[in-house]
């Protein structure tokens, strides 16, 4: 029997979903996975007091201190998504040139109560040529911002979607991997022929 290689071995993806502390990057891995994802959650202790701001995130009590890993498998098209989940306190940003080799794209969540705190994956992103798109991770007591209002904020190329989100929704997680597929595909080179 002859076997199709594109049929045996799926082409597997890399995403990463970066943004600040407390942002929901694990909630987001967490809510799109189709396997119990793997997280390196640990207790928030007092040795963060002062180096974390925590003001925003009162109710948290774990933050990831390596990566969340999720995995999604796209049958109909044979294609594996593995989602990395990054650390967001900054102590822990030198992880993120480890996780991002090989990388496809990115998400990055933002939080616009407190939007300054994804500049450093934004610019992370862009200064190493790896597309991503940015979701606004909707909170109950944020102000309802537009896209078109974060993007001046972020001040981001107008080649760079900005969608809103709820990272703890399946169907809300799933629409933005969905959208940063598209993205990719569309920012990709034509084949030569």
């Amino acid at each position: 029997m002859v076997y199709n290689e594109s049929e045996v071995f799926p082409t597997q993806v890399k995403i990463l979903i970066a943004g600040g502390f407390g942002v929901g990057k694990t909630t987001f891995v967490g809510a799109t996975s189709e396997i119990e994802p793997l997280n390196t959650e640990e207790l928030i202790t007092a040795a963060s007091m002062g180096i974390d701001n925590l003001s925003r995130t009162q109710d948290k009590s774990t933050t990831t201190v390596a990566f969340d890993f999720g995995r999604i498998t796209i049958h109909q098209h044979n294609i594996v998504l593995y989602l990395f989940g990054t650390p967001g306190q900054e102590r822990f940003w030198f992880m993120w040139d480890e996780l991002s080799a090989g990388a496809l794209g990115a998400i990055v969540l933002a939080d616009t109560r407190r939007l300054q705190e994804c500049f450093a994956a934004v610019d992370f992103f862009e200064n190493r040529d790896i597309p991503f798109l940015v979701a606004v991770n909707v909170f109950d007591d944020a102000f309802p911002y537009e896209p078109d209002e974060v993007r001046a904020a972020l001040e981001l190329d107008s080649r760079v979607p900005i969608m809103l989100c709820d990272a703890r929704d399946t169907a809300s997680a799933r629409s933005v991997l969905r959208s940063l597929i598209q993205h990719l595909l569309a920012a990709a080179p034509a084949p030569s022929v």
